[in-house]
């Protein structure tokens, strides 16, 4: 069994593990629809061990949420525009596996040394923090000046210890059906601590507080902080995702045989004796297993178009998908720099809609060969969980742009040479009382698995781990059908560090 990088990473359980043939004896043809990280990790695994794949992408690029396309500024310098900055943290244990097939040192990410949270009213750090979480949590309590002695009196301690307490079992039969607003309020921090210290855990996968599962925020909160012994500093890329994931993920794909088509959109499936017909909008093809990997609108449609599977049950799990509010991008290349020692990345709280900032002539070649040729400077700003309803983009516009003047008032002044903006819908939502309904990588018939960030797994993870994880489990859940070793799966402890468990 191939170890991560990292040597906290615990093996993950699965009932696979050993007495597996290593290959396929033969070579089913198995399509994956949909080339975002969970499709990509699932065809990965797939093709490794001798299937016959074919990846459907209804983009004309790979990765999906973090997927790169070509664009040319003005002046006709061409970029790889993204759909926001990511974080590769380092207990991205799956995720990181995926990535080693095309640079097993990981090469191309660089680790940043700060992940400061900025407010008009002061800042807060996760830099300096030891890898052992409760030692973290007692020293992060311990410096942060929005805690004082008398806050730290008034908190409610059996609420705060749920915090330390995550187990599956208790904290979604305890804590799904309450909002994760709610349970913040419930902990009676001061309103300068939780904006600082909790606010980034609420907004980080793109719900509102509102409609967020307060058991899908302390699964947030044991993965990123309360059992994360890699730390909360992460590492970034220094190249578009385009260039240092996606195609040379496309060229490993390919090497090993795989067929990829992009700009081909799925959009039904037929369930026979003999295997499955995926029907797409160029043509049908024929298929021994299928993975669907797409995002939640796409997969809700293609099931509502799909009658065969026709049991009523998993049918519902799927009809609850719902995705969660819009969320903003602008990219914007300034006239001028930002100041000296600015943060690559910095989450941001008490700035009206923005959430965070990234100086991407700190982080990526491209805009940094751009800021040093022109003298100005390439920023991002975010938006997640915006309003209902949010269609004013101007407006929009003018809030964030007013964040970023009060945090970095040194741009001001400056100039908008070149801006790229995007408003999108496609996240899922992890609304109150879902996790029980939600859908898992096997479904009621043999040869089709679900993958996706919003697919209920067996252990804590979030984000783009998630994906990763989900569509590794996905063509685990198929070889395990045909006999065939799975892929291992790592994570970070099971269960938070309050919670006492006998030896096995």
């Amino acid at each position: 069994m191939q170890k991560p990088l990292s040597p906290h990473a615990q093996p993950v359980f699965t009932p696979w593990l050993g007495g597996r043939a290593p290959r396929l004896e033969n070579s089913p043809h198995v399509v994956v629809i949909g080339g975002g990280l969970a499709g990509l990790a699932a065809a990965t695994v797939l093709v490794e061990r001798g299937a016959s794949v074919t990846l459907l992408e209804r983009d004309s690029w790979l990765g999906g949420r973090a997927g790169a396309w070509s664009d040319r500024l003005r002046d006709g310098t061409p970029f790889e525009m993204e759909r926001g900055f990511h974080a590769f943290f380092r207990q991205y244990y799956n995720l990181r596996q995926l990535l080693r097939r095309v640079d097993p040192q990981l090469r191309f990410l660089a680790p940043t040394t700060d992940y400061p949270i900025l407010t008009p009213t002061g800042n807060e750090s996760f830099a300096g923090l030891s890898h052992t979480p409760l030692r973290n949590v007692a020293t992060l309590t311990w410096r942060t000046e929005t805690l004082g002695l008398r806050d730290l009196m008034k908190v409610n301690v059996p609420a705060a210890m749920e915090m330390l307490r995550f187990e599956r079992g208790h904290t979604y039969g305890q804590f799904d059906r309450q909002t994760a607003g709610s349970y913040l309020d419930s902990l009676r921090f001061p309103p300068l601590a939780r904006q600082r210290l909790l606010h980034v855990f609420a907004h980080s996968c793109f719900n509102p507080q509102a409609d967020m599962s307060a058991a899908e925020l302390l699964q947030m909160m044991h993965f990123y902080f309360t059992a994360n012994y890699d730390g909360l500093v992460f590492d970034v890329a220094n190249q578009p995702f385009s260039n240092c994931i996606f195609t040379p993920l496309a060229g490993y794909l390919q090497k090993l045989g795989a067929t990829l088509r992009t700009g081909v959109a799925a959009q039904a499936l037929i369930r026979r004796d003999s295997g499955w017909l995926v029907e797409t909008d160029r043509d049908t093809l024929t298929a021994d297993a299928v993975v669907l990997a797409t995002d939640v609108p796409a997969v809700r449609a293609i099931v509502a178009a799909s009658p065969t599977l026709d049991d009523a049950g998993w049918r519902a799990s799927i009809d609850t998908l719902r995705v969660t509010n819009a969320f903003a991008v602008w990219r914007l290349w300034l006239d001028r720099p930002v100041a000296a020692g600015r943060a690559q990345f910095a989450g941001t709280a008490g700035v009206g809609p923005l959430d965070n900032i990234s100086v991407f002539e700190l982080l990526e070649d491209e805009s940094r060969e751009w800021a040093a040729r022109t003298g100005g400077s390439v920023v991002e700003l975010h938006a997640y969980a915006l309003p209902g309803g949010t269609t004013d983009t101007e407006a929009l516009r003018r809030e964030l742009l007013a964040g970023l003047h009060t945090l970095y008032p040194e741009t001001a002044g400056a100039q908008i040479v070149e801006e790229r903006f995007l408003l999108r819908q496609d996240c899922p939502a992890f609304a109150p009382g879902s996790h029980a309904l939600r859908p898992e990588t096997a479904t009621p018939w043999r040869g089709l698995a679900l993958a996706g960030d919003f697919v209920k797994l067996p252990f804590p993870t979030a984000l783009m781990e998630r994906a990763a994880a989900a569509g590794f489990l996905a063509a685990s859940t198929l070889l395990d059908a045909w006999d065939v070793s799975p892929e291992p799966l790592w994570s970070v402890a099971l269960h938070g560090p309050a919670v006492w468990k006998k030896p096995a």
